[in-house]
């Protein structure tokens, strides 16, 4: 049997030993934890923490992606548990979490003994990169999960009953899990057969088909879905199904829940920046008002169809999200599979403004808005510093460490992809975060730098014990 090494990676927490325990022992726990870095995801799950229980992930390692089965073998709630590789990489693979209470805070000690396949013929380079991985993975961890923490201790402070579309997107796949780990009961609305066991009722918006009578009472609801914009050209067809997949929803789950016969406290509807236009430097509010091209026309349009829940007497939430940051998906997953070797130093002139949020923060924000009654109306959830086209490629170089090349001119970008270009790619809009910020939400990633670090997995680490 190959020769094991041990990783050991101690964290104090903002809790009890008990409620960090129970973080890690409801559903979402394992997505909520898991790097966004490198593509790696779950891809099913069975059972508890407790013996017997199963993951199946999809780990990525740069190109390559393989399975990997853990198993879990020992259990005792509050205070520890242990999973071992079934199935993976490694020739030998155990991980132990181990929770006690100190004058500080909450103690988990990860414990990881692990073996390489012909370890004895392996160079020592090949260990230490091993080490350096879960040095990254852990101080994420650490980062996302007292993070996590705090926010739950200011709005999860009982459980909800929460409704969700578009949940299967990129910003609802990271939101159910935020929720989950709080606490909170979610339901989600699916366009394929549903699956009563995991709490989904089936949706048609195309032919206006959503019926809610085998659900509870809801505390909220939270409405993502719609088709997305931001790839390709505009062709007059694909116009009108961006809009259509945006009224049509809205208006159409606004109507269900203003019908039930207990009526949720909030419904959160999402818009984006983009209904205040190409506005340049200017720093705008709530109050400014619509521009005058396509995006704007959406998102009026968008918020609009919202306007059933409001006339019932619903709290009703108009979230002008800005640019979500992820690896996952979205604008910073593109830039990062197109220019793997580097990246451009603008697009076009470059000064055009992206009011920009890390996706940990946007969800964040949600369930910020859903329990803060005084927020209501339009919202912008964005950083509160916005910064250009050049800003937000170089700080993504540096923090990257890669070179930048040359410009992509204006006129390039309009022959690849016309008006979505011009509305996208180089226009600007700088949004003030002020109603958000002055409701009491408290940012986790207030600056790009920081943003960054954390979702590329470049965060620093002080501690000596690995």
């Amino acid at each position: 049997m190959s020769k094991t090494q041990k990783f050991i990676y101690r964290s104090v927490f903002p809790c009890t030993a008990r409620e960090l325990y129970d973080f890690h022992s409801r559903p979402g726990a394992l997505e909520r934890l898991l790097p966004p870095w490198d593509g790696s995801e779950v891809v099913w799950k069975k059972g508890s923490l407790a013996p017997g229980g199963k993951v199946l992930m999809k780990l990525k390692q740069g190109p390559i992606s393989f399975p990997w089965e853990a198993h879990h073998i020992e259990e005792i709630p509050g205070v520890m548990f242990q999973d071992v590789q079934h199935k993976g990489p490694f020739a030998q693979f155990s991980h132990v979490h181990r929770f006690s209470d100190t004058p500080e805070g909450a103690l988990l000690e990860d414990e990881i003994e692990f073996a390489l396949p012909f370890q004895s013929l392996m160079p020592a380079i090949a260990t230490r990169q091993v080490y350096k991985m879960l040095t990254s993975i852990f101080t994420y961890r650490e980062h996302t999960l007292t993070e996590d923490l705090k926010l739950h201790a200011r709005c999860s402070k009982k459980p909800l009953r929460i409704l969700i579309s578009g949940a299967s997107g990129v910003l609802g796949s990271v939101l159910v899990p935020l929720l989950t780990t709080g606490g909170h009961e979610v339901w989600t609305l699916v366009r394929r057969r549903a699956d009563p066991h995991k709490n989904e009722i089936q949706w048609d918006p195309q032919n206006e088909i959503l019926d809610l009578s085998s659900l509870p009472d809801l505390d909220g609801v939270i409405h993502l879905a719609g088709e997305y914009i931001g790839l390709g050209r505009w062709s007059p067809a694909k116009k009108r199904s961006v809009i259509e997949s945006r009224t049509r929803g809205t208006h159409l789950l606004a109507s269900a829940i203003a019908a039930l016969p207990k009526k949720p406290d909030v419904f959160l509807s999402a818009s984006a920046v983009g209904y205040y236009g190409d506005c340049g430097p200017q720093i705008i509010y709530e109050d400014h008002p619509e521009g005058n091209d396509f995006i704007s026309e959406v998102c009026s349009l968008w918020e609009g169809a919202a306007a059933p829940a409001k006339e019932a007497g619903i709290r009703t939430v108009l979230m002008r999200l800005g640019v979500a940051l992820t690896p996952r998906g979205g604008a910073l997953q593109r830039l990062l599979v197109t220019t793997p070797l580097g990246f451009f130093k603008r697009f076009g002139i470059g000064n055009q403004y992206i009011s920009w949020m890390s996706i940990d923060d946007m969800v964040s924000a949600m369930l910020h808005c859903l329990v803060t009654p005084a927020i209501e109306g339009p919202i912008n959830i964005a950083a509160p510093e916005p910064v250009t086209n050049i800003e937000l490629l170089q700080t993504l170089a540096k923090t990257s460490s890669l070179p930048q090349a040359l410009d992509i001119p204006a006129w390039f970008l309009k022959i690849l992809y016309g008006q979505m270009a011009t509305e996208i790619l180089l226009s600007g809009c700088r949004v003030s975060s002020g109603k958000l910020k002055e409701s009491g939400f408290t940012f986790r990633h207030p600056t790009l730098p920081e943003a960054l670090q954390t979702l590329l997995g470049k965060l620093e680490n002080n501690q000596t014990n690995t």
